[in-house]
């Protein structure tokens, strides 16, 4: 923080030329929350308090010296605000970024800043003990760093710390990517973070002050709204991040916020399940189904009635094909959840590019690449990829690559388990019945071929009832609301043609590199550019299922009290070391591993003095000898008199863990670590 007889100084850039030549005023408005937390009273006030210079010449910087003032030193948090001279309060201007109040507060934080923040942070931790916990009610983090950037229907990057920025995550120290979730709580309006390190696993709190921390107030809000704690960045602000200052980067009290802001775990996520549509186009469901389905006309390829989920794709004639084969690929995908707003991602007509409508009208992606809907979220990430992001944890990710055809990636959540229809089959673990039909006849996967799949996918034709489609067009017109849903009289050629020559044959191995999707498109349309498309699409699904494997994790360990671990990794196949101080020594395991099931090896470790302590346990066995008439479950100890001991104390049965208790001639450093495993850390002085 800078100190208080600096000058603070506003660079800032107005963005109308037609007022560059005009003086400005600067202004700050400041936002406070009344009391009855959580009730319909709860409300928050904007409100403008002063200016700080009128009539300021524009030179692009302006700067002021603090002062305190009593009057104004309640409010919590502000921004600055540019406008032309003369302007009113509510019309368009430039803003700064939110921020705390620390340079316009009283004279007491001046004279001793630490102490006043310290006090700050109690007076906080006292309010926080009044509201209702909203911890249980967030959903847990997914374990990996894979995971959580493959989720994107439920979790999206935070923007203060995110790897593909380059950000260097100033707030959590240690961490290299972060993930905010993407809905709100549904009572509290509270919000989840997930941090990662380097090795792709969660930072935690009860590990590191920079571990992620979850939010009463979630950042981007949540409905209605108007009232905090679900106010967009501000309720996030006055609940989180001023307490963080307060007490954390302005005192040393930075244990009473993590007492409150304590991270999640992941023992309870659960990953989405993935589905995929592309090429001319092929289908791979929920449960692992692959076919292919060249119909031309509108489709249900999703639809769910436990949230009226519904996702619908439009296949047209593939452009630049170079055979006479028949050819169709996705050119349209329409969806809406419950209310929602509808949302169609479709090819343009005039230009590779994709177009995105929301309620048929035409959206610009230019200024913003992230926008709040009625009932979902909606981002347009570089590389023509649109996500749709509904409020049941559905996530819908629609790509454009190359502008010839679609390609669709679908996420649900384990709450969707059998509650799905259309192409992309039932969501409940048996492939066999992917291919259910509207009436719920079940066709025979193992008996059936590309002449069924035509049959199943045409079965699926959705009404001009039903449509989410926009007919803005005489073809779309004609073609698809005059015209048939389904096109009975168009007839793809379902086996790849045999005459394809040896040249173009080596031509296709070279670009599929044994994909047999990309290879199917290839020599069906003679287009290798849209084989290539194929496999490109495909490796990304595949790559997506494999960031998606659930994880196993046993959860977090705690060290002794007197001692300390060694490895903060909590996934399966990791090792976690136990050591005491000085002084002390351990009793119970010097090593845990966590195993398949979910649980640790061992047992808790604890450090007891060594001088004066009177032990409840039996006598130690003698030199190199394990301790007799235990039983053959259980830990089995080994004397340590001198001659000194090498490797663990203490070995576990079910699964042994631990190296071979050794005892060596002489003195010597001892060492009970083993080798580090799939997940471990290497301990300190280890290689």
């Amino acid at each position: 923080s800078l100190p208080f007889s600096s000058f603070l100084s506003f660079p800032f850039l107005l963005s109308f030329p037609f007022l560059l030549s005009f003086p400005f005023l600067l202004s700050f408005p400041f936002l406070s929350f009344l009391p009855s937390p959580y009730s319909d009273n709860w409300t928050a006030e904007w409100k403008y308090l002063y200016s700080l210079q009128r009539n300021y010449p524009n030179t692009g910087q302006f700067t002021f010296l603090p002062v305190p003032s009593a009057r104004f030193g309640g409010w919590e948090m502000g921004a600055l605000r540019i406008s032309g001279n003369g302007s009113s309060e509510d019309v368009a201007a430039i803003w700064s970024p939110e921020h705390a109040m620390a340079w316009h507060l009283e004279e007491a934080f001046r004279r001793d800043p630490v102490g006043w923040a310290a006090a700050k942070c109690q007076q906080w931790d006292r309010q926080e003990a009044g509201l209702p916990a909203f911890l249980q009610e967030i959903p847990d983090c997914p374990c990996t760093l894979s995971q959580a950037r493959a989720d994107f229907g439920r979790f999206h990057t935070d923007y203060g710390c995110d790897m593909e920025k380059g950000s260097v995550c100033t707030y959590h120290p240690g961490a290299i990517h972060c993930v905010r979730s993407v809905q709100a709580s549904p009572r509290y309006g509270a919000g989840q973070q997930c941090c990662y390190s380097r090795r792709g696993v969660q930072v935690l709190t009860e590990d590191s002050a920079g571990g992620s921390t979850p939010d009463r107030g979630h950042d981007w809000g949540a409905p209605p709204y108007k009232h905090p704690p679900r106010i967009p960045g501000f309720s996030h602000w006055l609940y989180d991040v001023l307490s963080f200052y307060s007490c954390c980067l302005w005192a040393d009290r930075c244990a009473v916020y993590l007492k409150r802001r304590p991270s999640s775990g992941c023992q309870r996520y659960r990953p989405p399940r993935a589905a995929s549509a592309f090429g001319e186009p092929h289908f791979l469901t929920f449960d692992g189904l692959q076919f292919t389905f060249k119909g031309l006309g509108e489709y249900l390829l999703l639809g769910s009635r436990r949230s009226d989920l519904s996702v619908q794709g439009r296949t047209w004639l593939a452009p630049g094909t170079q055979t006479s084969s028949n050819v169709t690929g996705l050119s349209a995908i329409a969806m809406r959840e419950n209310n929602s707003d509808v949302v169609e991602v479709r090819l343009g007509e005039n230009s590779p590019g994709l177009e995105v409508l929301l309620n048929q009208k035409a959206l610009n992606f230019s200024e913003q690449t992230w926008m709040d809907l009625n009932g979902l979220f909606l981002y347009s990430s570089p590389g023509q990829n649109v996500s749709v992001l509904f409020s049941s944890g559905a996530g819908v990710e629609v790509s454009g690559h190359g502008g010839q055809v679609l390609s669709l990636t679908v996420l649900l959540p384990e709450t969707f388990q059998d509650q799905t229809e259309g192409l992309l089959g039932r969501m409940n673990g048996r492939p066999e019945d992917d291919l259910t039909l509207p009436n719920g006849t079940a066709l025979d996967v193992a008996r059936s071929g590309p002449r069924e799949h035509f049959a199943f996918g045409a079965a699926w034709a959705i009404s001009n009832a039903t449509s989410l489609f926009t007919y803005d067009s005489w073809a779309l017109l004609e073609s698809f609301v005059y015209g048939p849903k389904h096109h009975a009289s168009f007839l793809p050629s379902f086996a790849v043609p045999g005459d394809a020559n040896r040249t173009f044959l080596q031509e296709v191995a070279s670009v599929c590199q044994g994909d047999p999707f990309c290879r199917f498109d290839a020599l069906t349309t003679g287009d290798l550019a849209l084989g290539s498309l194929t496999r490109d699409s495909h490796q990304r699904f595949q790559k997506l299922q494999q960031d998606l494997k659930p994880v196993v994790s046993c959860g977090w360990l705690a060290p002794p009290a007197n001692g300390e671990k060694i490895g903060t990794d909590y996934l399966q196949g990791s090792l976690i070391h136990f050591r005491c101080h000085p002084s002390y020594t351990l009793v119970g395991s010097a090593s845990r591993l966590c195993q398949e099931g979910g649980t640790w090896s061992g047992t808790a470790p604890s450090c007891l003095p060594n001088a004066g302590r009177t032990p409840q346990r039996l006598p130690s066995p003698p030199p190199g000898q394990a301790r007799p008439g235990l039983p053959r479950e259980g830990r089995t100890e080994v004397g340590t008199a001198s001659p000194p001991l090498s490797g663990s104390r203490g070995r576990a049965c079910a699964p042994l863990v631990g190296l071979e208790p050794l005892v060596r001639g002489g003195s010597g450093p001892l060492s009970d670590l083993l080798p580090p495993g799939p997940h471990q850390e290497t301990p300190p002085g280890s290689p």
